[in-house]
Order: C-alpha cells, then sequence, then structure tokens
C-alpha cells in the first residue's frame, strides 16, 4: 500500500468532513465505546474502500483481541474476537506507536514498509506529515501473506486520562487496514484516519469517565443500603449487612465474625472445617487468630488464589469441597481493639480464549505464524482478581461494620446494666424480708432445740433447722473432742461427710484458741482465701466453695463447730447471715448441754446394751469365720470330685469316640454293599422286598449316615467339657507354675456355657473378648480359674435378675437385636487382657451391661457374707474370696467400678513373675 498525493479510485466519492461529522455525532450520541468503534470501522471502511477494517486493543498481558471489524464482501476471512499472541507485534514497535504515535504503510507486493511518525521521538514536538520507505522485515511479508493480505494500513490509538493533565498516554490500540490487492494511500487519508484514531480516543475517555462515575455510583448505593441496615437501633440487621456485601462484590459467599461474643453470620458457599483442624468455627482457630494478630488497623487482605497464600496454607483444607478461591478478609477494628472479621468469597471461574493461530511456546514461534485458524485455549480454576475499587469499597465498609458492631455491643451493655439495677433493687427489699424471717424462724427453733432432751436428735434437729434458713448446701457440728463430723443435713446430690475426721496437722490447736475466743471465720470463695494449703485441699475434697464456721462454747471448752457449706459456687455471707449463724451456735451450746445431762443418766443402760451387743458381734464373727472354713472345704471336695468324675467320664467316652470312626466306616461299606446288590439284583424275593418296605429302606440309607455324625459330634462334645473340667480343677497344678490364664477363661466360659444360652424368657448372653498378646503367666492356675468362675457367675447372675430390661419379646425382636439394631437390649460380657507397658504385669479387665452397683453396694461387694441375691441364691463369699486370692496369693490388685444404669468392671492386675515368695 504506497502513499501518493494523487486522488484515486473510490476514495474521492467520500468526503472527508462528512467522515469527521458522521464520528463526532456518532460519540456524541452514544455513550457505548462498543457502538462506536463498530460504526467507526464501518465508515472508514467505506472511505477507504478497504477490504476490511479493525480495531485492535492490547490487554495488560501485552497480547492483542480484535474487537471491532468490517469486512468488504467476504474478500478476507473474519478477525473478529480472536486473540494474537504479544510477539506478533514487536516491542520496538509498540514504543514506536507510543512515543511517535507512528504510522505504518505496508506494501507487500514491494516489501517496502512506510513509516510516518506523527511528533518526534527526541522532542516530543508535533511534526509535519512526512512518510520515509524502508524495506520490511521479511517474516513480517509472510505473516501478511499468510492473512491474505497485499498492502495495509496501521494507526495507533492512545488513551489518555482527562482527570489527571500530567499523566502519560498509554498504547491503547491500533485502527488497522487491510487490502486484497495492492493499493496506495492519499496524504490526506492518512491525516483524515489520524484524525478518526483521535476522536476514538476521546471515545475512549468518555467511556471510562462514565464506567468510572457508574461504578462510583453504585458502590455510594451500596454504601448507603448497608447503612440503613447495619444502623437500625436496637435491631442491627448484620444478616441483611452482609448479604449485600456479597452481593456486591459478586461474591458466592461470605462471613461475619464477631470476637467479644463468639457468634457467626453466615451466606452462600461455606468452608467445612475438617476433624484435623480441631475448631468448628476457622475464626478460632489459632493460625487464624495468629494472622488477625499481626492486622494493624485498616488492613484488607485480597487475596485472589487462597491456595497460594502461605497464611492460609493449613487452613486451606476447609475450601477444598467448594469451588472458593478468591477471599477478601476485612479485619474489624474499634479504637486499634479488635473486635470482628468479614470474609468475601468469590468462586473459581473458566475462561475460553480463540487464538488466532495455536500459541506454543517453542523454537517455530520464532518464524512467522503461517496459519489464522481459530485454536481454544480452555483454562480451569482460574483465580478472580480484587480490582481497587474493590479495595475502595471494602475500606468503606470497614468503618460501617466496626462502628455498627461496637453500638451492637454498647446497647447490650446498656440493656445489661438496666437488668443488673432491677435486680440489685430485687436483691435488697429480699435481704428485708430474709432478715425479718430470720427474726421470727430465730425464736422458733430456739423453742424447738431447748424442748429436746435426746442428744443425737438435738444436734440433727439444729442443722436440720439451719440449713434451710441459710439456703446452704450442707449444714454440720463438727465435735472437736472426736475431731469428726457427728450430724449434717444436706441438701442435693452432693456428697456426705458424716464421720470426716480432720487432719491434725492442718487445723493445730491455735485455731481451736481462737474459736474459744468467739472467733467467726466467713470463707466466700475457697479457692482464693488466705487458707493453709492442706486446709484447702481438705474443703476441695469435700466440695466446698465457701463456708461460714461459728464456735459452740460450753463453759470453758471448746465443744465443737458449726459449720455452713456452699458447694454450688462461692459465696458473700452476708452480716445478718452471720449473726443468724452466731445466734443459733449459742442457741445450741444450750440444747447440747441440757442434751448431755440428759445421757449421762442413760450411760449405764446404754453400757449394758453395748456389752451385749458385742457379745453378738463377736458370734458374728466366729459364724463367719466358720462359714469361710465351710466354703473352702467345699471348694477343695468340689475339686477332687470333679477330677474324679471327668477321669471316669474320660476312660468309657475315648472308648466310644476311637471306636466311632470304625464303626462309620463299616456302616458305609455294608450299604456300599447293599446298594450292589440293589443294581445287580433289581428284583429280590417278595419277602425281601416286604422288608425293605417295612422298615423304609430308603429312609434308612439317608439317615443312617447322619446318625453315625451326630453321634460324632456328641463325643467330641463329651470330651471337650471333660478337657475343660479337668482342666479347672487344676488338681494336678497345685503349685505356683507358668500358665496361659487365656486357656482359663475359656474352660470357665465352656462350663458356663448353658448359662449363656438364650431361652423362652431371657435373650442370652453375648461374651465379647478382647485378648491381648500376652505371656505365660506364673500363678496358681486352679485358683485363678476359681476367680474368673465367681466373676463371671456374678456378671450371668446381675444380667439374669436384669432381664425385664432387655426387651424379651418374640423370636423375631430378639433376632433383630443380634443384628445390632439396638445393642443396648442385649445382655453382653466384654473380657480383655492385655500386658502393662513395662512387661512386668497383667491386666484383665471382665465388664457387663447389666444393672450395675450403688456406692454403698460397691463398698461392701468384698465384705465376707455379704450379698445382693435372695434367700438361697448365694453366700457371699466368692468375690471376698477372690479378693484374698488376687491380693494374698498373688501380690496383686482387685478393684471394682460400677454406676447404677452403667454396667460393672472387675479390674484385676497381677505380676507375671510373682515377688520372691507368696503366702
Amino acid at each position: 500500500m504506497a502513499f501518493t498525493d494523487e486522488p484515486k479510485g473510490l476514495q474521492q466519492s467520500l468526503d472527508q468532513e462528512s467522515l469527521l461529522h458522521r464520528m463526532i455525532k456518532q460519540i456524541r450520541r452514544s455513550l457505548d465505546l462498543q457502538e462506536i468503534l463498530t460504526t467507526t470501522v464501518s465508515q472508514v471502511r467505506l472511505f477507504l474502500g478497504a477490504d476490511r477494517v479493525k480495531v485492535y486493543r492490547f490487554d495488560a498481558d501485552g497480547s492483542g483481541e480484535v474487537i471491532a471489524e468490517s469486512i468488504h464482501d467476504q474478500r478476507l476471512p473474519s478477525l473478529l474476537g480472536l486473540r494474537f499472541p504479544v510477539h506478533d507485534i514487536p516491542q520496538e514497535a509498540r514504543e514506536m506507536f507510543l512515543l511517535a504515535q507512528q504510522r505504518s504503510i505496508v506494501d507487500v507486493a514491494n516489501g517496502k514498509i512506510g513509516l510516518s511518525p506523527l511528533q518526534s521521538k527526541e522532542t516530543g514536538k508535533r511534526l509535519q506529515t512526512n512518510i520515509y520507505y524502508r524495506q520490511v522485515n521479511p517474516c513480517h511479508i509472510q505473516y501478511l501473506k499468510a492473512m491474505g493480505v497485499q498492502s495495509s494500513l496501521v494507526v495507533p490509538i492512545l488513551d489518555c486520562d482527562p482527570q489527571e493533565q500530567l499523566a502519560k498516554p498509554k498504547l491503547w490500540g491500533l485502527l488497522v487496514s487491510h487490502q486484497s490487492e495492492p493499493r496506495k494511500i492519499l496524504k490526506r487519508e492518512l491525516k483524515v484516519l489520524q484524525q478518526v484514531a483521535d476522536q476514538v480516543a476521546i471515545a475512549i475517555a468518555q467511556s471510562n469517565l462514565l464506567t468510572v462515575a457508574r461504578a462510583k455510583q453504585e458502590r455510594e448505593a451500596t454504601i448507603n443500603r448497608v447503612t440503613t441496615l447495619l444502623h437500625k437501633l436496637p435491631t442491627i440487621q448484620l444478616q441483611g449487612a452482609l448479604e449485600e456485601v456479597i452481593t456486591a462484590f459478586d461474591g458466592v459467599g461470605g462471613r461475619l465474625y464477631i470476637e467479644q461474643s463468639g457468634e457467626l453470620y453466615t451466606w452462600g458457599n461455606q468452608p467445612t472445617v475438617a476433624y484435623e483442624l480441631d475448631n468448628s468455627i476457622i475464626e478460632q482457630h489459632p493460625i487464624w487468630q495468629n494472622w488477625m494478630a499481626e492486622c494493624k488497623e485498616g488492613n484488607i487482605w485480597a487475596i485472589a488464589d487462597l491456595y497460594k497464600e502461605p497464611r492460609l496454607r493449613v487452613l486451606a483444607l476447609a475450601f477444598r469441597s467448594t469451588q472458593i478461591r478468591g477471599l477478601m478478609v476485612i479485619p474489624l477494628h474499634y479504637r486499634e481493639t479488635f473486635i470482628g472479621v468479614l470474609s468475601i468469597f468469590r468462586s473459581e471461574f473458566e475462561t475460553e480464549i480463540l487464538w488466532a493461530g495455536r500459541c506454543e511456546k517453542n523454537r517455530r514461534q520464532l518464524l512467522p505464524q503461517l496459519s489464522f485458524e481459530v485454536w481454544r485455549e480452555q483454562k480451569k480454576g482460574q483465580a478472580p482478581e480484587w480490582k481497587p475499587e474493590d479495595i475502595s469499597l471494602a475500606q468503606a465498609l470497614y468503618d460501617h461494620f466496626s462502628m455498627a458492631i461496637q453500638q451492637q455491643q454498647m446497647y447490650k451493655q446498656v440493656q445489661s446494666l438496666n437488668a443488673n439495677l432491677e435486680l440489685r433493687v430485687q436483691e435488697q427489699t429480699s435481704e428485708l424480708e430474709k432478715s425479718l424471717l430470720f427474726t421470727k424462724v430465730l425464736k422458733q427453733v430456739t423453742e424447738h432445740i431447748r424442748y429436746t432432751l435426746d442428744f443425737q436428735t438435738t444436734l440433727q434437729s439444729i442443722v436440720r433447722e439451719v440449713r434451710p434458713l441459710l439456703n446452704s448446701d450442707r449444714v454440720l457440728i463438727f465435735q472437736m473432742k472426736t475431731k469428726s463430723v457427728i450430724v449434717e443435713e444436706i441438701n442435693g446430690n452432693w456428697q456426705s461427710v458424716l464421720g470426716v475426721k480432720a487432719p491434725l496437722e492442718c487445723f493445730p490447736d491455735e485455731y481451736a484458741h481462737l474459736y474459744f475466743q468467739g472467733r467467726v471465720r466467713a470463707v466466700n470463695n475457697v479457692s482464693t482465701a488466705s487458707l493453709s494449703e492442706c486446709h484447702r485441699e481438705v474443703l476441695q475434697s469435700l466440695q466446698v466453695q465457701a463456708s461460714l464456721i461459728v464456735p459452740i462454747n460450753i463453759g470453758m471448752e471448746l465443744w465443737g463447730l458449726l459449720i455452713a457449706h456452699e458447694c454450688e459456687a462461692p459465696r458473700d455471707w452476708q452480716d445478718a447471715e452471720i449473726d443468724l449463724l452466731q445466734q443459733l451456735g449459742d442457741q445450741a451450746a444450750i440444747a447440747i448441754q441440757q442434751a448431755q445431762l440428759y445421757e449421762q443418766t442413760c450411760d449405764a443402760e446404754t453400757e449394758a446394751r453395748t456389752q451385749a451387743a458385742q457379745l453378738e458381734h463377736t458370734l458374728h464373727e466366729l459364724q463367719e469365720t466358720q462359714a469361710r472354713l465351710i466354703h473352702t472345704e467345699k471348694m477343695s471336695g468340689l475339686g477332687q470330685l470333679v477330677a474324679g468324675v471327668a477321669h471316669e467320664i474320660n476312660n468309657p467316652v475315648n472308648f466310644i469316640y476311637g471306636n466311632l470312626c470304625h464303626a462309620t466306616d463299616y456302616t458305609e461299606q455294608l450299604l456300599e454293599i447293599l446298594r450292589l446288590y440293589q443294581f445287580h439284583y433289581p428284583y429280590p424275593h417278595s419277602e425281601i422286598s416286604a422288608a425293605i418296605k417295612a422298615i423304609d429302606f430308603e429312609f434308612l440309607l439317608e439317615d443312617l449316615p447322619k446318625i453315625m455324625a451326630s453321634m460324632q459330634v456328641g463325643t467330641d462334645r463329651i470330651r471337650s467339657i471333660v478337657l475343660s473340667l479337668r482342666n479347672f480343677s487344676r488338681l494336678d497344678e497345685a503349685e505356683n507354675k507358668r500358665v496361659d490364664l487365656h486357656e482359663g477363661i475359656e474352660n470357665t466360659l465352656l462350663i458356663l456355657q448353658h448359662r449363656l444360652k438364650a431361652n423362652s424368657e431371657f435373650p442370652g448372653i453375648q461374651v465379647i473378648k478382647d485378648y491381648g498378646d500376652i505371656p505365660r503367666v506364673e500363678c496358681y492356675a486352679g485358683q485363678m480359674n476359681q476367680v474368673f468362675m465367681n466373676i463371671l457367675s456374678n456378671a450371668i447372675d446381675a444380667l439374669a435378675m436384669g432381664s425385664g430390661e432387655w426387651g424379651i419379646g418374640t423370636r423375631e425382636t430378639r433376632k433383630q437385636g443380634d443384628k445390632g439394631d439396638n445393642p443396648c437390649l442385649m445382655p453382653t460380657i466384654h473380657i480383655s487382657t492385655k500386658i502393662s507397658a513395662d512387661n512386668s504385669r497383667l491386666l484383665i479387665r471382665i465388664c457387663d451391661n447389666g444393672p450395675g452397683m450403688t456406692e454403698e453396694v460397691k463398698k461392701r461387694i468384698f465384705d465376707p457374707f455379704y450379698t445382693t441375691k435372695p434367700v438361697g441364691k448365694g453366700t457371699g463369699l466368692g468375690l471376698a474370696i477372690s479378693y484374698q486370692i488376687i491380693v494374698e496369693k498373688h501380690a496383686g490388685i482387685m478393684e471394682c467400678i460400677s454406676e447404677p444404669g452403667k454396667g460393672t468392671e472387675f479390674w484385676i492386675e497381677i505380676p507375671v513373675k510373682p515377688p520372691a515368695k507368696i503366702n
């Protein structure tokens, strides 16, 4: 495309002033930049009579895209919407387009390019329109030929910010004309195209201003909507404001976390915190909190790809199950105090770019591009970028959210103060009423305790009347003579301290001297009061958090202490309460003195009755000793009997077991001979046929092998039972030797198998074994088997006694329970064994899911002759003897863990190798 001053062709048919007039009119009439560009390429193509005119826009990464195009009669293929790589336009050409606003005219046929700078590169002054020619790069010639172009004209389009006068222009794009045949360009045509490019630059500046104005207007509207929701006292709409903000940022979800109250508002897609992160709220995770601690007031974290953020290396696991990739975190502060955090999420997206030919980064790109066929490049998992206007909007919302949250917290504090004020008025009124009640009741209590002469009744009446007056959890009387609690009154499920003795080292004699002088001690909080560590530990072991102590002085002696305990929480003892308890202590001293005088008259009779009771107790102990001796003798005789019976049964059973296999073989041989007879003599004698029919010969042939197999199973069962009886008795192992305790447990379960089976009234017992890899243990095997028998028998009895709780019903319901639909309805015994960490002790646990035991029963289960079974069902010696075997015989430990409704567990611990001597 050459350059000339002579008018030629269709260009003279269009007047340049008419073209500029239409362009200016279009810019003024429309604010849509795309519409302006479409009109521009159409008018320029008609003006030049070109085959193709296009607008080429540069992107931020340096590549370009054809965004407007006009083609005449499809002479050249369309390039609209196609992207071109960065290296298609060399960097030096871009610099000349920007600095000198240089126009270029390429004549492909002659291999020349005409360069026409608009202004000097050195001085920046505008030049007269001139042009100079040089040979064009052969690569560029081949590039244009591949596009089907014989001549081209390129005019740069610059973008200047009208709001910044000193701002340098940027290379926005190119206005390009292509001709499929050689063509010359007139100087005035080049001038007109430059004017058109200038008008397009004006349209671009106007479009940018319009975009900025609309964004500002939309941002202000968003801020107004959010502000309206945040400042609606007393009902601040934090949830609605969060949703409005997420929508304004084109987010897919978000969160608002308030630090002081731990409140969390969410909307849209949310991260799922994995169990490895320990916290269900991501803002409460230590890593997140450390991150927020680093943030200064006003900091905003705009993270395009959260998986590339080092601070979120661990917390990013919570976002794996979502499409969230962009994250904006706005830490909220009020006067340099962190009060919360606002988070907005953006989803990842996919892009599709239409390239003019395949763009590969290899050596072939050093050559000119020969193909402009459309190549689609798809990119998945793209991270959305946060624009400066997003950061600006976030900074504007930062102050509004911080102030709104602070106002909400202050409003709640005011409401709380008002409520506390009302409560104080009620408390003062209650105290006045309580003081009047103390005065009335004190008189009634005084009269009541003075009319009672029985010592124990007097003391119990004192604590019973005092406790509701003080509304305390426990009131007791501590006697100095016995150094223990002699009476108490408890409200609630607090532990009893009746009979508890005070350690002498915790309460020295000077304490008693102070109390005798009238000292009253009020401890409002045990954990913070000035007490000795020993005294504090004693009170905390009794579940005491506050206490009030007044002395009971009789004559010249400190008889005891009247004490009120608060176990639920610390308590501030009021003066009226202290005065009331002090007066009751004085009245208690009078009542106790009267009761003591009355008690002295009954001492003789009491002493006689005590002696009789002691004789009776001695007789009872002799009976217990005798019963233990009888039981020991019975167990010894029982072991000998079991061993003898097992020996006597073993001989005939072995005879039957040894010959049964031969009998089975003989029977099968006889049956085979009969089958051969039937095969070779299918028509037997009539008498034989009658006999075959009479005995149902076919059924006999089928049933006889089954009978022999059943007899085989029966003999196996008898042999295993006999072996278990012999192993259980262990008469041949009376000495201390190494044995496998698993074998002893299995033999015991085999003997008790009949009690584990289900019947019409009991669903049966499931035995779960969790055996560890344990060595052989040096012990008394027979005695250990006796321990297993006693514990398992008691467990079976407990499960059988609670049979009404197992939901006994039809066979179908029991089967359903067996399948595990309701495991709580299935009686279960769990047996586990393991070796200790240092391989020195063996641990055996046997537990059941029976009804369990109360604390009182559990304390006595190892006492001789104590049993909870009905009369005739037990002697009460099994666990006592088992305890003796484990503790005394094997130097071990035996404990019981049980609660009502939670089953029972026995814990046995014995050394693998016993001490040097075991008595």
